[in-house]
């Protein structure tokens, strides 16, 4: 360059704060405004990122262009839904309505049981009344949960038009991954292009690991307590075994809510062919899910997800109540990966910040999150 030749002048520190909040403001602002938009781009990102290594595999494999690629994936994804909707569906849902059939059976016992106790106590106690009470109590416990955004979740899935707004935008993302990413990175200042990369490996390796791991984790519960389910007689077994799975996905809490639903079930059903008293058939069922849950949380978890997912219970239930009064039900289902990649991106701010010195650092965890930054 010509030393004649006047320099750009940086921009002030003011001015990059003003710039700052400027960008801010407008990302709330957007973020408010195009609110109904999130929850259908957070489903079509999950997707793609759950579909992706299926079409990196086969492109590999049968030497295809990434879009052709793609578009046999997501036709095999769709063929393999139809299919197994056109199977699954009918029995579970046959289950699901005798389940809710007998619990409002239980429901009338309870009122028949409040007044028997109101005539032989004399209390005022009227059964319709109390169950009533105990119920709507039930729903305003569940309410910070699931909340409005439960209808939100149900239209998005119901409407024809956003369900194929979720699989355009996620086939598009898997298509153009490479490129997508190449893009991102060029974006960046050339000295923080490792940084990006290190904690672009750290949050992809946390939530493959959610999603992927917990998939299959899904997947081998469901089937584990198929057969157990069907082996001691447990009522509805085959819409228990598909609840049980489902909560693999709710860390820490649901084991318990999946275990509460089976004692009052088995207390009220008891078992299907096995000779025993409803009381002890629920309390089979409590020892064999504590058996269960030593495994599932020291060897399945571990092996079928991995370490990078291991937070502390108190920390992932107080991440699901915040998660399901901000999101809702996807607040509550993406609480724990959120958490942990949190947990990254907080210890890279507060090393940065303070100028701390990962090799300095005696965590061994930290050393290892850093390694590949000091490799880079």
């Amino acid at each position: 360059m010509d030393p004649s030749t006047p320099t750009r002048p940086r921009w002030s520190p003011s001015t990059r704060a003003l710039v700052t909040g400027g960008l801010l403001a407008l990302g709330a602002y957007l973020v408010s405004r195009f609110s109904e938009v999130i929850p259908p781009l957070i489903l079509a990102s999950v997707l793609a990122y759950v579909l992706s290594p299926a079409v990196t595999w086969l492109q590999w494999r049968l030497r295809l262009p990434r879009g052709l690629a793609t578009l046999l994936v997501y036709l095999i994804v769709l063929s393999g839904l139809g299919l197994l909707l056109a199977l699954l569906v009918p029995p579970l849902v046959d289950q699901f309505v005798r389940l809710n059939r007998d619990l409002q059976a239980v429901g009338r016992r309870l009122e028949a049981f409040f007044d028997g106790l109101a005539r032989v106590t004399g209390l005022p106690l009227e059964g319709a009344q109390v169950v009533g009470q105990a119920g709507e109590a039930l729903r305003a416990a569940l309410e910070p949960f699931v909340g409005q955004s439960l209808a939100v979740a149900v239209d998005v899935l119901a409407s024809v038009v956003w369900v194929v707004f979720i699989f355009v935008i996620s086939f598009y993302l898997v298509k153009d991954h490479d490129r997508l990413w190449s893009w991102l990175d060029s974006l960046l200042p050339h000295p923080y292009r490792a940084d990006f990369r290190y904690l672009r490996g750290e949050l992809n390796a946390i939530w493959r690991a959610f999603f992927r791991g917990q998939l299959v984790l899904a997947l081998v519960v469901t089937a584990v307590f198929t057969v157990a389910g069907l082996a001691i007689g447990l009522p509805f077994s085959f819409a228990m075994a598909v609840f049980a799975g489902l909560m693999e996905f709710i860390p820490s809490l649901g084991h318990g809510i999946w275990l509460t639903v089976a004692v009052i079930l088995t207390l009220i059903q008891g078992s299907t062919w096995l000779p025993l008293p409803n009381w002890a058939m629920a309390g089979l069922v409590v020892g064999l899910h504590v058996v269960f849950q030593q495994v599932d949380i020291n060897y399945l978890i571990p092996r079928i997800i991995g370490r990078r997912m291991h937070l502390h219970p108190l920390v992932v239930i107080l991440g699901i109540l915040t998660g399901a009064a901000l999101a809702g039900v996807l607040g509550i289902l993406l609480a724990a990966p959120t958490i942990a990649s949190l947990r990254v991106l907080g210890r890279y701010l507060l090393t940065n910040l303070l100028a701390l010195d990962p090799e300095a650092t005696p965590d061994p965890e930290v050393e290892r999150e850093y390694e590949p930054l000091r490799q880079a």
